[in-house]
């Protein structure tokens, strides 16, 4: 028995949960098949704030756009199947599923695949080892199931999820001993990295991985610097006693299905991928594609893409006409384009950029060491000086966000109608101190500085989201943004609200001068 439906989605994720919202909009009753026990696909693994604008669901955080999703599904009755395989789709677009123990046939009028990307891993002597695992592996444990993937971890990828997943193993209480690649820059937002520098953790850019050691589990590593010819220099390995080894070396497209169904397939950078158009129309009529398996983005990008194969797939059964499509349709692609611009834009990947959109000097050291030197932040317009509270905005690259410029209650801050731009500080304008751009901002890249309150002192309020928070009256060190111990530092505030969306604000006292260098507060170890 063959059951039929205007439109079956292969996917539960970003993309083709939003595609399956968009399509019911329009009256088509969808059916939404995924593998897993639970629907939203990456979404429940990211606890960090997203970045774009308020279209893009900015500064809010990744599982909380994932309960959203599900509640529009569940409002124009989306069906989804969980626990359910799809192991066929063929150019009639009969789709078959395997269902428990069951094998299942269904034909739809349409077909989205929505299956997403599985991660790489590299091989070295011991990666076969239990303790070696993929980053998005080491997020499911942490963030689905609270289990700590290690105490000592190396990260292995400096790209986006390398970093995040970083501070994420930080802020489960793991140790990240050092954050290593072979590429010789950064390769995620430099935001990303900063965070994690300032923690302490070094950065070895131009490393690799020579060995994993153990006999039963993980207990050692030894990396070694690359050279020109992608071999290891003698003489430059070093040696970490960790328990876990997190890979975080990109991803691969989940294109099986596609190429099954005889859709035009191409071999490219990003991964072998489905021919499409930008509304996810594959070569085989009424086969769709969206989301990473079209591309590796964003999870802001799988759903607006979702959307756009959504209204496609309604005008292409009829449901819409051709002016409502191409209306939908160019809604969605600016705002699509907007999360394209910038350093990151992908006609910028691999590419070395030297200047920031205003023709101002991009910091070498953070591309090379994962943070901005001290003489290099001034350069940056966030980066102000005035009495009494006031932001300093170290964003220093162009990247696609915008809530701190709305999220500041007396219009201090700037960013413009490109969403690109750097943020810039009005200091004709009076700051109230009220913290809500440290707490919108997606890479805690903000500070409130008073750089004299008397006495030789200023205070630094700082984005905080560890576990235990301190206390006021609690002494600690103040770190640098290299990570390194710069001056003591007393806790006089702290600040938790419902707005701050868990980004507490803790506020320390520090001697004026370093006003300027101290970015994170470390509690002293007893002596």
């Amino acid at each position: 028995m063959v059951t039929r439906y205007d439109l079956i989605v292969i996917g539960a994720g970003p993309a083709g949960l939003s595609a399956a919202i968009e399509a019911a909009k329009h009256g088509i009753k969808p059916i939404v098949f995924d593998e897993n026990a639970k629907p939203g696909g990456q979404l429940f693994k990211q606890i960090h704030k997203f970045f774009g604008s308020k279209e893009h669901k900015a500064k809010i955080r990744g599982f909380k756009i994932g309960e959203e999703l599900l509640a529009e599904a569940e409002k124009y009755g989306v069906e989804v199947v969980l626990n359910a395989t799809v192991i066929g789709l063929y150019q009639e677009k009969e789709v078959t599923v395997k269902i428990g123990e069951e094998v299942k046939h269904y034909r739809g009028d349409s077909v989205l695949v929505a299956t997403g990307a599985s991660e790489n891993m590299v091989t070295f002597k011991g990666w076969t080892l239990p303790g070696v695992i993929g980053a998005g592996a080491a997020q499911t444990m942490m963030n689905l199931h609270h289990i700590q993937p290690g105490k000592r971890v190396l990260m292995l990828g400096s790209g986006n999820v390398g970093l995040v997943v970083s501070f994420q193993l930080m802020q489960a209480g793991c140790e990240v001993v050092a954050l290593v690649d072979a590429a010789p820059r950064v390769g995620g937002y430099g935001v990303h990295a900063a965070k994690v520098a300032r923690c302490g953790v070094p950065f070895y850019l131009s490393h690799t991985i020579i060995e994993a050691e153990g006999t039963d589990c993980v207990t050692g590593v030894t990396i070694g610097e690359v050279g020109p010819d992608w071999k290891i220099k003698p003489g430059t390995e070093k040696h970490f006693d960790v328990d876990t080894i997190c890979l975080a070396v990109g991803l691969s497209p989940m294109s099986q299905l596609l190429k099954q169904a005889g859709c035009e397939m191409a071999d490219t950078k990003g991964g072998y991928v489905p021919v499409c158009e930008e509304d996810g129309s594959t070569s085989v009529e009424g086969i769709f594609a969206a989301g990473d398996v079209s591309g590796i983005e964003e999870a802001s990008s799988a759903m607006i893409e979702g959307r756009m194969s959504g209204a496609t797939i309604a005008n292409f059964l009829g449901y819409i006409s051709d002016e409502e499509k191409e209306a939908r349709i160019k809604e969605l692609d600016a705002a699509l384009m907007n999360l394209r611009k910038g350093m990151f834009a992908p006609e910028n990947r691999g590419k070395l950029v030297t200047k920031t959109e205003e023709g101002i000097d991009v910091s070498m050291n953070l591309l090379e060491k994962g943070f901005v030197a001290d003489s290099e932040i001034e350069r940056y317009p966030g980066v102000t000086h005035k009495v009494g509270v006031h932001p300093v905005m170290e964003c220093t690259q162009n990247i696609p966000c915008n809530p701190c410029q709305d999220a500041c209650p007396k219009g201090c801050i700037k960013i413009g109608e490109n969403i690109t731009s750097l943020p810039v500080v009005d200091t004709a304008v009076e700051c109230i101190g009220c913290g809500m751009c440290v707490a919108s901002c997606s890479g805690q890249a903000i500070f409130l500085v008073e750089e004299d309150i008397g006495e030789g002192f200023g205070t630094v309020t700082m984005p905080y989201e560890f576990s235990p928070l301190p206390k006021e009256g609690d002494i600690g060190i103040a770190l640098g943004r290299d990570g390194k111990e710069v001056c003591e530092a007393k806790v006089v505030k702290v600040r938790s609200a419902k707005a701050f969306d868990h980004t507490n604000l803790l506020t320390v006292k520090v001697p004026s001068d370093m006003v300027m260098k101290a970015r994170f507060f470390k509690e002293k170890k007893d002596a």
